[in-house]
């Protein structure tokens, strides 16, 4: 490794830190071009915006040698160069702008001097949206469609590979390969969405992933700042928003803040000697998360807990670093205002460091105060789930941490939901399982907003898990749909796609049927679907789309009932209107006694199924077909 240039401190730095960096064997820094080479100026955040709640901007340059040059700030009024600093790394150096409340739209210029060299860059200021700090997040309102992009559908073949990029589409390789879906083939599918009664969408990372291998999932990000020109570009992907939000679909974006993949610059080239966890070097987490909270764990699992790799090529952050933390608050915030997003799910959520997890949450809120954050916490225990949600009793919140989450990944009710349906119903099994989980909503401060999920890309396909049984994957989609709480499904969960029961990711996020020119079956015209996926894709269209206009299925207080003899019955009220919603496990037909319901069900009292459309008596008895489940609209 060789150097050029720069003061003597870098000199001696480069000298320690190339000593470091062999010994490892993992992380060094690119080397320094000689005196005079041509300079290439890369700035992060690309641009920014004028009227933000925090008018301090960090910005952080990189060229080659950059570290040992000034910069200057061509006057402009309301910005201040506030200051800056070298990066470890000689080609970083991070600049300190303050843009106060008085300035306007426009380009700032930075000026770059070193000798008699001199690097210019002008820096825009933009206007923001009209009431984009006002921006309404998702709620219980909606209803979110979580789907892969690379396995969704390929609305442009001329983008499947990219010069220099590696890792070619390969369609036959279920488990790693792209298969070339992108962004335009979801805006093919914009009204497909409508029609099912989607209001959000939910896609997984669809920044760069320049990864030698098993790119297409997105989180092994390389590029903070860019969406994968395999995916797309920035500009489609605010042309996506922008047309999905005209007709009444907000746009989710996933974010990791806990790692990156092992192509990004920075393991090369990292602006900061502790800008990864464990000095750069490859140390498993235990994904021993109970540890964080734990009055018991021992410092060391802790620690190794959120300082942790996931694996060697996907190096774990380390936000104890106060610029990286700026770094990753500023990127989150610079992609809900250009894209104007809806909302934000960041991935991992726990493995983060807890102060720097405070820090985050606290500023995307304080930028945008109607947001919705919602936080993956992969956890089956409602206790390690709740403690990261905000307004947390100090009992629960995390030590040391202030996580402003207004919502989380449900993984508790949905472990539950799956196990009570596929299990016999017993005093303490089945549907009582699911009953009694309940209780656990005095954990979260706000149980209705918790996101609760049939399945996503992580987990096995939801009717593959109830054994392919259509009446209980009808159960368990009511249920979601009617629950307290924000409902999110899985792409391809209307046709019946299904998986092995155990985790195979690659399987579990096939391609969706109709996606790719020459597929024998098109899910979005009904082509070559069985009367079974055809009869799937009527129930949920039919359901979501009358669920969007139920507020009291939206806001409305929850009133359950014990199970009893296979059938679980619960209802939604708001003032004067009511939903009935009841469950039949049990192989026959059943008559329910409704009388048992009599706090809320009034003698005399009739309905519309919702799904069937047939008028019901409801007292003094339900009639319940075998194996089935009504959501009545009580008159």
């Amino acid at each position: 490794m060789t150097a050029a240039g720069g003061m003597m401190r870098t000199h001696r730095w480069r000298r320690v830190v190339s000593a470091w960096m062999l010994a490892l064997g993992v992380i060094g820094f690119a080397p320094v071009p000689a005196q005079g080479q041509a300079q290439s100026l890369r700035v992060e955040p690309p641009s920014w915006w004028v009227g933000m709640h925090q008018p301090r901007l960090e910005l952080l340059v990189h060229a080659p040698g950059l570290a040992g040059w000034q910069v200057e700030l061509t006057p402009y009024p309301g910005v201040q160069l506030l200051g800056s600093r070298a990066g470890d790394s000689p080609n970083y150096r991070f600049v300190t702008l303050v843009i106060g409340a008085q300035a306007r739209a426009g380009w700032l210029e930075l000026r770059f001097t070193h000798d008699a060299q001199v690097r210019t860059h002008r820096y825009e200021l933009a206007a923001r949206r009209p009431g984009s700090a006002q921006r309404r997040g998702f709620d219980s309102s909606d209803v979110i469609l979580n789907l892969v992009p690379d396995r969704f559908a390929n609305g442009d073949p001329t983008n499947d590979d990219h010069p220099g990029y590696g890792d070619p589409a390969n369609r036959a390789d279920i488990q790693a390969g792209r298969h070339g879906g992108d962004l335009a083939g979801i805006a093919e599918h914009l009204e497909y969405f409508v029609g099912m009664g989607y209001t959000m969408l939910w896609p997984t990372p669809l920044m760069e992933n320049r990864q030698s291998r098993y790119s297409y999932h997105g989180y092994a990000v390389t590029d903070l700042y860019r969406v994968d020109p395999r995916m797309g570009s920035n500009a489609q992907y605010r042309e996506l928003v922008a047309r999905a939000r005209g007709r009444g679909i907000g746009v989710i974006q996933d974010v990791v803040l806990n790692h990156v993949g092992s192509g990004h610059p920075w393991t090369a080239d990292p602006p900061m000697r502790d800008w990864y966890t464990q000095g750069g070097r490859f140390v498993p987490t235990r994904h021993a998360r109970t540890a964080v909270a734990d009055p018991y764990a021992a410092a060391s699992d802790r620690e190794n807990f959120t300082q942790g790799w996931f694996e060697p090529n996907m190096p774990d952050l380390n936000q104890r670093n106060p610029h990286l933390a700026t770094y990753l608050v500023q990127n989150a915030i610079w992609w809900v205002e250009f894209a104007d997003l809806s909302g934000l799910r960041v991935d991992t959520y726990g493995y983060s460091d807890t102060a720097f997890l405070s820090r985050w949450s606290q500023a995307l809120m304080a930028e945008y105060p109607a947001l919705n954050l919602v936080g993956e916490e992969w956890s089956g225990n409602p206790v390690v789930v709740a403690q990261w949600q905000r307004r947390q009793s100090p009992q629960l919140a995390v030590p040391g941490g202030g996580s402003q989450l207004p919502s989380l990944m449900d993984f508790p009710l949905h472990y539950v939901l799956r196990r009570a349906l596929a299990s016999d119903d017993s005093w303490n099994g089945g549907l009582t399982e699911l009953y009694e989980a309940l209780i656990n909503d005095r954990l979260y401060p706000d149980p209705s907003s918790m996101v609760l999920f049939e399945g996503n890309h992580d987990v096995p396909r939801l009717y593959s898990a109830l054994g392919e049984d259509l009446a209980l994957t009808k159960m368990a989609l009511a249920y979601v749909l009617t629950m307290r709480g924000i409902p999110q499904l899985y792409y391809g969960t209307e046709v019946l796609m299904t998986s092995p029961r155990q985790r195979d990711d690659g399987a579990t996020r096939q391609d969706f049927p109709g996606g790719w020119a020459g597929d024998a079956v098109n899910a979005r015209t009904g082509e070559g679907l069985s009367a079974a996926q055809r009869d799937m894709q009527a129930f949920l269209r039919r359901l979501m789309n009358w669920r969007r206009t139920q507020s009291v299925v939206h806001r409305g207080r929850l009133v359950h009932y014990a199970p009893e003899g296979g059938i679980y019955a619960y209802f939604r009220h708001e003032g004067d209107r009511q939903v009935m919603v009841v469950f039949n496990k049990n192989r026959g037909d059943a008559s329910v006694d409704t009388r048992r319901y009599a706090e809320r069900l009034r003698a005399g009292a009739s309905g519309v199924d919702v799904i069937s459309g047939e008028r019901l008596t409801l007292w003094p008895a339900l009639a319940m077909p075998a194996r089935s489940v009504r959501v009545i609209e009580v008159d």
